[in-house]
Parts: structure tokens; C-alpha cells; sequence
């Protein structure tokens, strides 16, 4: 795991350019403490930082062929380098080193472009080709590893982190088109950011730059369609399951430094740690973290979990103080706004392993493989009895039925407001605004006039993405999130177990295994009412009944307690209500106070919308503006007290203005970790 940055201009360097590369790369350092490297001729400059996980003696970057003509920067691993090195050598190509980079170098030397087709693994490299005067960046397949470019006519610049490319100059300015789908979904898909200027190279992409044919964006990779045979039986399918886990875990235990395992006590970071624990042969290291007044606590579950592998388990709790403590350092490290509030544990977790590990494994990808998610068997049946009575039932009938459930008490409409009573046909009504956190009428009133009147449609990439691929619903809801949801839960895991530097691996995302169970009936992952049926009965011999049968959860933070708590009213009042927030323009100010007032009286839980809003506003003056974290909230008063008291030690932290220096950014790892 590691950063990467560059500058490539059709001009030719300045004197500049390699002071400001320095920067881009320095700014990311929390990615690659171990070491730095740096590498210019005429017209490129690439930068990298390291942290050593495979071949720790030899395996720096830049990396050079061998006459120097081709130069790499690399993150990420390639669990089948050895493989395709074994071929290579064969052919007559010579290393130097053994790094799974190298191998990029030669597999571009043999194949051009071509090179990510037969690359396995987790992965975003930028290739520069000085005889050519070419570049050729990409993502792996799932786009596990970010990389983010500003493309001018005469000039690319290319980071690991958004904040790499602020280093060079460019300076933030909000892409306001982005807004409406951040309220629905949460998070932005396909090539855009936050940011006007700078895209994202989208999974299994390429993008190629040189003077003499500009940009071109190709996509290298799509997931296999369902085979056309009839499927095998449930019983053989789920031994062949068990044989590709297997496979995958062995895959991702390539390494030189210690590794662990995330925990969290559900079904797949369970059956994951217990596969690693029979695959690796020694004690197990696994890591969990809860909230400690959440009466869903995963923690019991973790620590029966590691009894039954017999790991040598560690565990913390995050307290509301140093979450909100911490929380503007980490929207600094995530560059946009949180999309999940479980981002702020996982750094804490990430920031316990790295005491103790390099390398830790997690459960991401079982959940939109699998068909794991509550929403995939709500709009399942949702689409089975609506059918019939959307095709039986006039518009208007329809229209009163959704009258006469809005007189319900507010404890009967959680529930019938997801129901086909209340939905209207079309996966856009009864899938993506069904689930939306704020759904189309609340987030009209959101929204200035000024704001709603030139943003866009809010599912035009997942609506897309849904109607692009074949299949029954399930297997449709699953691949239009792999590219959408899945993504966004990718870089939560990638930038906050980053922020401890530490590298996150994914088995479940393993590339043959990802195109195995993509081509399952979906009946054999949901069948009935039960999520994840292949998955659960392939591993029931590693997870405990317990677990195997449990409920899902998700990670249990309980936001809409705390923004009830007097201690954190006065955060949610000056961040949401305060003039700094309403001239800012984005939002109705009135339609806010009826949200925070909804849900302080407890008419309404709107802890997860009050969040979104918060990290908005924060990410703001944090990212946009460069305003120290201790500004925000730098005191408060103790509930019931007149005592005034600092947030602690994350509170210390200064948010990084992306222009300083290096040696003031805030990488240090362990900084602010207190639980």
C-alpha cells in the first residue's frame, strides 16, 4: 500500500515542478512512511511513498526498466505477480527486484496497454513511457485503490488523494452538481468528486495522455455475464464456493510483514478470519472496535468469534467525544464528506491494528456479492406483491391509499412507508428512492431554489448502471452497486485504514472469485427471506450458530442519540443554523430547523440526514477553506456544568492548509488515537 502522485505537461517542466511533486507527494505521507522516492526528466515527474509490505529491501519507487525508458508508480499488491514473473523470465525479461511493481514494468514491455488484463489484485499505477511521451494510468477491476486526476489541455496531475493534487496548486472549489446525489445516496458515483476539476479514473479503467492524441479513457473490464448453461446444483456450487474462499485468502496472505484480520462479529469478517486462522498456520491477530452504549454492541460477538478461532484478539471502545474529536481530522484524510458514519471507528480500529500489523484483512464486497443487504429482500418482495397491484390498482386509487397512509402513527409508517403501498412501479421509485436518506420531496425542501434549480438528476449513474446489466432484480441490484455503493465503502476502508497507515485487503473482492459468484443463480444467495444462503452454508463449519443465524447489523453508531444529547446540540446549532453555514447558500435554513427540531423532540429520527449536513458543513471549512479543526468546535460545555474543557487530544489537531510545508501536515500516525 502506498501513494502515488505526478505532473506530466506537453510544454516541458518548469523549475517548479519538482518542489510542487515533493508537496503532492509529501501531503499523502500518512500512505508510505517508510520511504519516499522521486522521478523527473523533461516533461514528468512522478512521486511516490512507500509502505513496505513485499520484498522490504529492493522494492522502492520510481521503479525503471532497464535502459530507463519506462518509469512506475505503483499502489496496491498483485497477488499473482510470481506467476506471471515465472512466465516472463521465460521470455527473457530480468529482474532486479522482487516486487510485484517490476512485474507491471515488464508485463507493459511485453504487452503494452494490455498489461491490466493480466493483472490480479488490488491496484491504481501511473506508467510513463519517456520515449513515447505517454502516460498510461489504471485502476484494478473494483477499484479498490483511488486515483484521482485534474486534466488541463496541456497538463495531467495524478494523485492517490484528492489533497495530493491541492499540493500543486490547484485550489478546491465546490462542484455543486454533486449535491442532490450526495443527499439521496450518500456518496457520488462514476468519474465525478466534490470538486469542479477533478475526476476519478472509475474502476477497471485505463486513461492514456500524450500530446499527439490527448485523453483517452477506456474501460478494460466488466463482470462476466450469468453463463447460459443450467446451474449445477446447491450442494456442488456451495463446495465450489468453499474451494475459491479458500483460494482468495491464500491470495491475500502474501506478505512480509505481520497481518491481522478486522473482526466485527458478523457472518463474513467471521468466516474471513476463520478461514485465515486454518490458512496461515499461526496465532490469528484480529482487531475490533465498538460504540459502548449501543445496545446492538457487535463487540460480544467479535470476542465469541475469536474465542472459536482462538486469535489473539484486541478490542477498544470509541467514546462520542473522541468521535467528534477526531471527525475533522478525518473528513481531512477522506477529502469529501464522510459518507458513513462507521468511517470514524474504523480509523480507530485501523490506528489499534497498526500497533501491532502492517496488513489487515476485511469482510467488504461478501455484503453486495452475496446479496446481504435488508434493501435487496425488501425490493424483492417489495417487486413480487407490487407487481400485481400496481397493474390491478388506477393511479388514483394508488394516490389514496398513499393519503391514507400518511394518518398512520409515525411507529406504523417506518415500516409501510417501504412497502408497494406507498411506492410507485419503477426500480427508481421502489429501489433507489426507497432507500434514499433523503428522498426526493425532503430533499426538495433541503435544497435553496438557486440550488435546485440547476442540479441534476441524482440516480442518473446508478439508474444506469441498474438498466446496463442483464439478470433477474437481485442480480441487477448487485452489479449496479458493485460500481456505485461498493466503490464508495472502498475508499472509506482504503483512506481511514490509510490514516493509520496500515494496508486493508479485501478477499471477497478477489478477482476470480468475484467472477465465480457473480455468475450464481441469485435464488441461490437469496432464497426467501434468508440473506447470503451460498455464503452461510460454504463456511458454517468456521462461524459459530451464533453468528451463522444472526441478524445483520451494520456497525452500530448511534448518531441520532448523540445529536439528541445536550453536550452536542450547540455543535449541530452553530454548524447547520449559524450565518457561517446559511450564507454559504446551499441549503433552506428553515427547512433545516425543522429537521433538527423533528429530531430533538423525538417526532423524528434524523440523525442520519443531521450527519450528512454536519460533515458537509465541516468538510467545508476543513478541506475548502483549510480552517483549523480546533475552530470548529474548540471548546464545550460539559452537560449540566458550566465547565468549559478542550476536545482532547484529537481537539489539538490542526487541519492541514495544502500548501504547507511537509514537515506541519498532519501524518504522524498515532496522532490523536486515545481510546
Amino acid at each position: 500500500m502506498c501513494g502515488i502522485a505526478g505532473i506530466v505537461r506537453c510544454e516541458g517542466l518548469d523549475a517548479d515542478a519538482v518542489a510542487l511533486a515533493t508537496r503532492m507527494r509529501d501531503v499523502i505521507a500518512h500512505r508510505g512512511p517508510d520511504e519516499s522516492g522521486l522521478h523527473a526528466d523533461a516533461f514528468a515527474v512522478l512521486a511516490h511513498r512507500r509502505l513496505s509490505i513485499v520484498d522490504l529491501s529492493t522494492g522502492q519507487q520510481p521503479l525503471a526498466n532497464e535502459d530507463g525508458s519506462v518509469w512506475v508508480v505503483f499502489n496496491g499488491e498483485i497477488y499473482n505477480h510470481a506467476e506471471i514473473r515465472e512466465r516472463l523470465e521465460r521470455a527473457g525479461h530480468r529482474y532486479r527486484t522482487r516486487s510485484d511493481t517490476e512485474t507491471i514494468l515488464h508485463l507493459y514491455e511485453e504487452v503494452g496497454d494490455r498489461v491490466v488484463h493480466g493483472l490480479r489484485g488490488m491496484f491504481a499505477f501511473a506508467l510513463w513511457d519517456r520515449r513515447r511521451r505517454r502516460l498510461l494510468m489504471a485502476r484494478d477491476r473494483l477499484g479498490i485503490k483511488p486515483l484521482y486526476v485534474a486534466i488541463g489541455n496541456r497538463e495531467i496531475v495524478f494523485a492517490s488523494e484528492i489533497k495530493g493534487i491541492f499540493a500543486s496548486g490547484l485550489r478546491p472549489s465546490v462542484n455543486a452538481d454533486v449535491l442532490p446525489e450526495f443527499l439521496a445516496t450518500r456518496f457520488v458515483s462514476g468519474d465525478q468528486t466534490f470538486f469542479q476539476g477533478i475526476r476519478r479514473l472509475e474502476p477497471g479503467c485505463t486513461l492514456t495522455w500524450s500530446e499527439a492524441d490527448g485523453v483517452d479513457i477506456q474501460s478494460y473490464w466488466r463482470l462476466p455475464d450469468a453463463p447460459a448453461e443450467a446451474p449445477r446444483p446447491l450442494g456442488l456450487e456451495v463446495e465450489n464456493l468453499r474451494r475459491r474462499l479458500e483460494l482468495a485468502v491464500e491470495r491475500h496472505l502474501m506478505s512480509d510483514v505481520p497481518l491481522g484480520v478486522f473482526l466485527s462479529g458478523g457472518v463474513d469478517s467471521t468466516a474471513l478470519a476463520g478461514l485465515t486462522a486454518r490458512a496461515s498456520g499461526t496465532r490469528l491477530q484480529t482487531f475490533a472496535v465498538g460504540c459502548g452504549d449501543v445496545d446492538s454492541d457487535d463487540l460480544p460477538y467479535a470476542r465469541l468469534a475469536a474465542d472459536r478461532i482462538g486469535s489473539h484478539h484486541r478490542e477498544l471502545l470509541v467514546t462520542p467525544d473522541q468521535f467528534f474529536a477526531a471527525l475533522p481530522r478525518l473528513i481531512w484524510h477522506e477529502d469529501e464528506p464522510i459518507a458513513f458514519t462507521s468511517s470514524v471507528p474504523l480509523y480507530f480500529v485501523s490506528q489499534l491494528a497498526s500497533d501491532h500489523v502492517k496488513v489487515v484483512l476485511t469482510g467488504e464486497g461478501a455484503d453486495e456479492l452475496f446479496l446481504g443487504y435488508n434493501r435487496y429482500r425488501v425490493t424483492l418482495w417489495n417487486s413480487r406483491f407490487g407487481r400485481p397491484y400496481w397493474a390491478v390498482m388506477p393511479e388514483a386509487a394508488r394516490a389514496a391509499v398513499r393519503r391514507g397512509l400518511r394518518t398512520l402513527p409515525p411507529s406504523a409508517r417506518r415500516y409501510v412507508d417501504r412497502t408497494f403501498l406507498a411506492l410507485e412501479p419503477g426500480i427508481r421509485d421502489f429501489y433507489f428512492e426507497n432507500f434514499a436518506v433523503f428522498p426526493g420531496p425532503l430533499r426538495q425542501a433541503l435544497l435553496s431554489r438557486a440550488t435546485r434549480a440547476t442540479t441534476p438528476d441524482p440516480y442518473a449513474t446508478t439508474v444506469r448502471a441498474f438498466d446496463a446489466v442483464p439478470g433477474d432484480l437481485r442480480a441487477r441490484m448487485m452489479r449496479a452497486d458493485l460500481p456505485t455503493y461498493l466503490h464508495e465503502l472502498l475508499m472509506k476502508q482504503d483512506q481511514m485504514s490509510m490514516a493509520a497507515s496500515i494496508e486493508s485487503r479485501v478477499p471477497f473482492l478477489d478477482d476470480d472469485l468475484v467472477a465465480y459468484v457473480s455468475g450464481l443463480p441469485s435464488r441461490y444467495k437469496l432464497r426467501g427471506w434468508k440473506t447470503k444462503a451460498i455464503l452461510r452454508a460454504a463456511v458454517r463449519d468456521v462461524v459459530p450458530p451464533e453468528i451463522l443465524d444472526r441478524r445483520k447489523m451494520g456497525f452500530p453508531v448511534p448518531m441520532g442519540q448523540w445529536l439528541r444529547r445536550p453536550e452536542w446540540t450547540a455543535l449541530v446549532d452553530e454548524c447547520l443554523l449559524g450565518d457561517r453555514a446559511s450564507a454559504r447558500g446551499w441549503f433552506d435554513r428553515d427547512a433545516i430547523r425543522r429537521l433538527v427540531d423533528d429530531h430533538r423532540t423525538g417526532r423524528r429520527d434524523h440523525g442520519d440526514r443531521l450527519w450528512l449536513l454536519l460533515n458537509f458543513e465541516i468538510w467545508q471549512r476543513v478541506v475548502c477553506e483549510g480552517e483549523p479543526a480546533t475552530d470548529i468546535w474548540p471548546r464545550r460545555r460539559r452537560a449540566g456544568t458550566d465547565d468549559a474543557y478542550p476536545l482532547g487530544q484529537n481537539g489539538r489537531f490542526v487541519a492541514a492548509q495544502y500548501g504547507r510545508p511537509p514537515a506541519q501536515l498532519p501524518h504522524s500516525p498515532g496522532a490523536g488515537a486515545s481510546a
